[in-house]
Order: structure tokens, then C-alpha cells, then sequence
């Protein structure tokens, strides 16, 4: 009943096209009935329809209300004369599909949506992607594939597939029936000496590698059994690892290490250094109207996707709106005492290009969890917007967070904000392309000169 009720309320949202063909449709029942009415009075004919309504609907019904009455029950008559007509047809070409109306309309106001690029790993990636499909299917999460912790640190090991956890998590936030998925997935197994610790969907996706015999053709064949929206897609598909050097001098390699290193992260690399990026994710980032960064781990999710040799510099000669999300809370080991410009400056910094222009800042300040999360070592970052500025990027505060069991950003308020940036740009370049030549020239230059000034990058 109440997935019915859902359902038939998701006819009027906005974007499906439903209302408008009502509306034509409607306009086009009164021209009807006004041209028959002028035809048959031009022949001499008069027939007083009113007239005979009321007479017949004088008994059980006042005159004041006939004309609302009968206005909901024609709109109404129209609605599901439309709708059963459509599912008629449906049901004949294919009768599986008769209750998939609104889904498919759904789907192709999905499939005109904004091309994003989103890159990162870890649960970051996952909730922004869980507001996003929401708008669009045209969605590319490029994934981090270092991990070397836990059950993905397991697999690698022992079957030689690439880190599966962060894949994982990316399926699930876009899988079509993502609460099932979802506890399916996450399942942990508690029992079995083999078994114990490890997750179903990574198991599914090393299971799914031994199938096709090939990592990517596993996650592309998953991608289909859970008719995820968009795609996902690691940023290589070699085997590498995580290496940092800490401010102390000290070389650490490996996730989990880094994470817990005592000192601060002065750089980091891939180890081997020039693994290839995936063809695939090249050409995603190549035909994105828009490319988000984060949120996730600085260190451990966004910048190994960097790392790879040619990613950082597709994505800065891209022609498009290039969005970094500012972490919530500092991470221990990682971003420590971190204010919003010092993720900005390491970012930029380690990645060696300008990857993104405009970063998303978290304004609405935690409350009800600081507690918990001080006793971790987390604090909120720090918003510091002149030194965010200093780097030439545009800062956009927004209350993109929610507090349940942890801090996280909201997927629903978070993708709202991307999509308005990417709005507003979109407006912005076609104002430009309506300038005379030479004023469009001079604009064009001068955003030049100022994406080419910023002071020195640090971490």
C-alpha cells in the first residue's frame, strides 16, 4: 500500500514531463468541446447541455457546487484516462513493464542529467553519489584502489584481486534497491576461520573477478546485476601501494599504517609510481560537465586517485565546473589539527595542477556528537575563508552535514549544492557565449590571469 502511494506520488514530480501533456491534453479537450459547440450552433443547432445537467442533478446536489465538482472529476477522468491508456500500450509491448511507468519516466529524466565526475574512496564518495543518483545517471565515481586494511587487505592478499571495499561502498550508494543491497553487502561474517571479518559484497566481487577473469569486467558485471545508476570505475587497475613520508623523516607505507603514523604526512606517493590510469576514467573526465572531489580521507581516498599518472592533469585541462568537498571533522593521523585551507593547500599541492576552482565548506557547526568525536581526536575543521581565497579557489559555505549515529555530510543537502554550482556555471558560460567576440575575449583573459595567480602551495 505504501509503496503504491509512493508511487503514484512520484507522477508529480518535477522534471517527468507527466503534467505538461495533462495540461495539453486538457487544452485540447475544451477546444474540442468549445469547436463542436460553435459547429453545431452554426448549423442552427442548440443544445442546452447545461440546462439538462442541472436538471438532472438538482435533486441531490446544489448548483454552487456543480462546477467545482465536475472541474476535480474531469482532471481526474483526464489523469487516469492518460495513465491507463499509456499502461495499455506499455502492457502490450511489454507486459512486465505495465507497473514501471513512473520508473521509466524517471529514468529518462535521470538520463538527461548533468555528466559528474566524482572522485574519491572510503564512505565520502558513497554519500555524495547516494544524493546525486537522485538527479542524474550519468554519474562516474573514479575509486581509489590502495586500500590494504581488513577484509580488502585480505582478499589482496590471498587472491590477488584489487582493495574491493571502496567498489563496494560505491555500488551500494548507487545500486537500484540500495536498503537490500545495502544490508546484503555490509554483511559481516562472524563465524569460520576463512570466513570471519569478511564483507559479502567483497567476497561477490572477488567471487565476480575469478568469473570474468579481469577486476574492471567484474565490477561492470556486478554494475549490471544491481542495475546501479551510473558506473564506477577504479583509477587503475594496477596493484599499488601507499607511501608517505612523515614530517619527522620517517617513510610509512601502506593505508593503515599512514592512518596511524604518530607524526604528520609531509608527502605522499604511489608505490610503484606510474601505474596506468583506466582508459575509461579518462574519457569520463573528458566529457564530465562537472568533477567533484571528496569528501573522504585527504591522504588515504581522494589523492591516490591523483597520484595516478595523467588523472590530475585531465581533469585540470577539463572544461568544466571542478568542485573540491571539504571535510567535516579532522582525521587522526591524517588531517590533524587541518583548517579548511590547509586540505585545500595539501590537495593542490600533491595533485601538482589546479584539479578544482571551488570549494564546498561545511558551515553548520556539529553539536550534539562533539563529545564522542573529541575523545577520538576529531575536531570540526577549522573554517579560515581568506586563507581558502589566497589559493584563487571560490568559497561556498553551506549546512551540508547531518548528526545521527556520526558527523557525516547529508547526501540529499550536499547534492543540492553541487548541482546549483554546476547550474550557475552552466548559465555563466552561456552568458559568456552571448557576448560580442571582444568582450567575450577580454573575460576569457582575464579569468585566465587570475586561475594563473595563486600563493605557494602548502601541506
Amino acid at each position: 500500500m505504501k509503496q503504491s502511494a509512493q508511487r503514484f506520488v512520484r507522477w508529480f514530480y518535477p522534471g517527468l514531463g507527466v503534467k505538461r501533456w495533462l495540461l495539453v491534453a486538457l487544452v485540447g479537450a475544451i477546444l474540442l468541446a468549445n469547436g463542436i459547440s460553435r459547429w453545431l450552433t452554426a448549423e442552427g443547432m442548440h443544445l442546452q447541455i447545461n440546462e439538462a445537467i442541472d436538471n438532472f442533478v438538482d435533486d441531490f446536489m446544489s448548483p454552487s457546487l456543480v462546477a467545482p465538482i465536475f472541474l476535480v472529476a474531469g482532471a481526474v477522468l483526464i489523469f487516469f484516462g492518460i495513465r491507463q491508456w499509456m499502461r495499455s500500450i506499455v502492457s502490450a509491448l511489454t507486459p512486465e513493464a505495465k507497473d514501471r511507468i513512473v520508473d521509466a519516466l524517471f529514468d529518462m529524466r535521470l538520463r538527461r542529467g548533468y555528466k559528474i565526475v566524482a572522485i574519491g574512496g572510503g564512505t565520502g564518495l558513497s554519500t555524495l553519489l547516494r544524493g546525486l543518483k537522485r538527479y542524474t545517471s550519468n554519474l562516474t565515481a573514479i575509486v581509489t584502489v590502495s586500500d590494504d586494511g581488513g577484509s580488502s587487505g585480505r582478499l589482496q592478499k590471498e587472491l590477488g584481486v584489487l582493495p574491493p571495499g571502496d567498489i563496494r561502498n560505491c555500488l551500494v550508494a548507487l545500486a537500484d534497491d540500495e536498503a537490500l543491497v545495502t544490508d546484503l553487502f555490509r554483511y559481516r561474517f562472524n563465524e569460520g576461520e576463512s570466513l570471519s571479518g569478511h564483507s559479502f559484497g567483497n567476497l561477490f566481487l572477488a567471487a565476480m573477478s575469478g568469473v570474468t577473469g579481469d577486476f574492471d569486467a567484474a565490477v561492470k558485471a556486478s554494475s549490471r546485476v544491481l542495475n546501479i545508476k551510473g558506473r564506477v570505475l577504479p583509477a587503475t587497475l594496477a596493484t599499488t601501494r601507499l607511501r608517505a613520508t612523515l614530517a619527522d623523516g620517517t617513510v610509512v607505507e601502506g593505508e593503515t599504517n599512514i592512518s596511524s603514523a604518530p607524526s604528520p604526512i609531509a608527502d605522499i606517493a604511489l608505490s610503484p609510481s606510474d601505474p596506468a590510469p583506466l582508459a575509461e576514467a579518462i574519457a569520463a573526465i573528458r566529457e564530465a560537465h562537472a568533477i567533484v572531489l571528496g569528501p573522504g580521507s585527504l591522504f588515504t581516498s581522494i589523492l591516490p586517485n591523483l597520484l595516478v599518472p595523467g588523472i590530475a592533469r585531465e581533469i585540470a585541462a577539463a572544461n568544466c565546473t571542478k568542485v573540491y568537498v571539504c571535510n567535516v571533522m579532522t582525521q587522526p593521523g591524517e588531517t590533524d589539527s587541518f583548517t579548511a585551507s590547509a586540505h585545500v593547500g595539501a590537495l593542490l599541492h600533491h595533485a601538482g595542477a589546479r584539479v578544482f576552482e571551488t570549494v564546498i565548506v561545511n558551515e553548520q557547526a556539529p553539536e550534539r556528537l562533539l563529545g564522542a568525536y573529541a575523545l577520538e581526536g576529531q575536531v570540526p575543521v577549522a573554517v579560515d575563508r581568506a586563507a581558502v581565497e589566497g589559493f584563487g579557489v571560490r568559497f561556498v559555505p553551506a549546512s551540508v552535514i547531518s548528526e545521527t549515529e556520526t558527523v557525516r555530510h547529508d547526501p540529499q543537502k550536499l547534492a543540492e549544492v553541487v548541482l546549483r554550482l554546476i547550474d550557475e556555471s552552466v548559465a555563466d558560460r552561456a552568458s559568456l557565449l552571448r557576448l560580442p567576440l571582444s568582450a567575450a575575449a577580454r573575460s576569457s583573459t582575464l579569468h585566465s590571469a587570475e586561475g594563473a595567480v595563486s600563493p605557494p602551495l602548502s601541506s
